[in-house]
């Protein structure tokens, strides 16, 4: 017992988690965890195969995206209408590993080997962001606002870790059996975090005392229109600025994800994703450092605008430097800084803003925002892109002076986004009652 008090008081002190927190934590840590490990082995492979596209088929694509992700979104917002809270996150997850599993084997009834392939890479698309917004909504749904601000930075660190083992195993993989086999190998992944999330909901009422509405969640239906969750976004400045946000920070990424895949064409696919693999690899090492030992104590320390604006200010600095100097050594650089700086304080910090919602947000409007919004933002941004560089013919150093004036704009949304969640800052339970209030107000008039 003694060693444990040791145990619980050393964890405390290096990452400001309390002793009745630590169990739920530690879970959550493991299960996003085994989701990034499971994302970062099929990224690599999604990656490599758009060096086969010119910029003009991955806009198309990315449009395609868009439309898919607006469809997915609004089948979600079906399910948390009608399935029981406790079955619904599991069920996602569940979904996407039989998923990885159908493609793996689909080439046997494919005949165009391309269309699967782009297929795939529309899937993973909208996994990469659906896996990760259901489970930081799972996390908003457990700790209270407070919590957050301490515990989601050492959480994300989980993200960083699986992060690092992901593109590691994708690595080894390829090199001894193939790329193909990393779906079935992910797939396996994705179904360990099921009883992983039956055992944080129990938890939640249990040691984190957060249970804001007093039916049992084994009963529990959010229930509500299916479509909410667009209603929600539109009504709502705060949502919007959310979206906002996102949508600045999917510009910057547009950019840097486009000048890499041109710079990858040389290789061939296996080549190209042991190179992909390599790169997620050092990203998030950096990542784990960064989330484990700043962002908790910077989002204490300074505050939200702070916190929200760090990263854009950098990448506008960094973007300037690349249009005086636009060559690769420096765009690498930019891509592994803007990635890090991204999962290790910005992402983290964005979840925060989802405490402040009611459930249903979390559950519905969110998806929209994470999304909707965000592939909307790959769709508009990727067709900018295709134009001024396949059409206009701008160069390296012409987009990157364009990044930094986007990345200035995202610094100071930041600002501004941090402070209406710091004029949001009343105890969560009230936040819940008048969200909630306000939703059926609406619903009724």
């Amino acid at each position: 017992m003694d060693t444990k008090n040791k145990f619980a008081s050393l964890m405390k002190a290096a990452t400001l988690i309390e002793t009745r927190e630590q169990r739920s934590v530690l879970l959550s840590f493991l299960m996003i965890f085994i989701l990034m490990a499971a994302y970062y082995m099929l990224r690599p492979v999604r990656d490599a195969m758009a060096s086969d596209w010119t910029n003009t088929e991955i806009s198309v694509l990315w449009n395609i995206q868009f439309v898919l992700s607006l469809a997915v979104v609004a089948f979600y917002g079906v399910a948390v209408a009608r399935f029981k809270f406790k079955y619904l996150v599991p069920a996602v997850y569940g979904f996407f590993a039989f998923s990885f599993v159908s493609f793996h084997f689909g080439s046997s009834f494919v005949d165009d080997p391309v269309l699967l392939d782009k297929g795939f890479y529309l899937w993973v698309s909208l996994f990469s962001l659906f896996h990760v917004s259901v489970f930081w909504s799972l996390m908003a749904d457990l700790f209270s606002g407070e919590q957050s601000g301490r515990l989601f930075g050492f959480i994300a660190v989980g993200a960083s870790a699986g992060a690092i083992l992901g593109p590691l195993i994708a690595a080894i993989i390829v090199q001894t059996i193939g790329s193909n086999a990393l779906m079935l190998s992910a797939s396996v992944l994705l179904l360990v975090p099921v009883p992983l999330i039956f055992y944080l909901q129990r938890l939640k009422i249990t040691e984190l005392a957060n249970d804001n509405v007093a039916v049992d969640p084994d009963s529990l239906k959010i229930g509500g229109n299916p479509l909410a969750g667009f209603k929600q976004f539109v009504s709502s400045p705060y949502l919007i600025g959310i979206a906002a946000f996102i949508l600045l920070y999917t510009a910057i990424g547009s950019f840097a994800y486009f000048e890499q895949t041109n710079l990858l064409r040389d290789f061939d696919r296996d080549q190209r994703t042991e190179i992909l693999a390599l790169l997620a690899l050092t990203v998030n090492i950096l990542t784990f450092v960064l989330g484990f030992f700043a962002t908790s104590r910077l989002t204490t320390r300074w505050g939200m605008p702070t916190t929200l604006a760090v990263v854009p200010v950098f990448m506008c600095a960094a973007l300037l430097v690349l249009a005086f100097a636009p060559i690769l050594t420096v765009l690498l650089a930019l891509q592994v800084a803007r990635q890090a700086g991204n999962y290790g304080i910005t992402r983290p910090a964005r979840e925060m803003l989802f405490t402040k919602v009611s459930r249903e947000s979390r559950f519905k409007a969110k998806p929209v925002v994470d999304v909707a919004i965000y592939r909307g933002g790959d769709a508009v941004w990727g067709a900018a892109f295709a134009v001024l560089t396949d059409g206009v013919g701008l160069g390296m150093a012409a987009m990157a002076a364009i990044g930094a004036g986007i990345a200035a704009v995202w610094a100071g949304l930041g600002v501004f986004l941090g402070s209406m969640f710091s004029r949001r800052d009343t105890p969560v339970s009230t936040v819940v009652a008048d969200d909630e209030k306000s939703i059926l107000d609406v619903a009724t008039t």
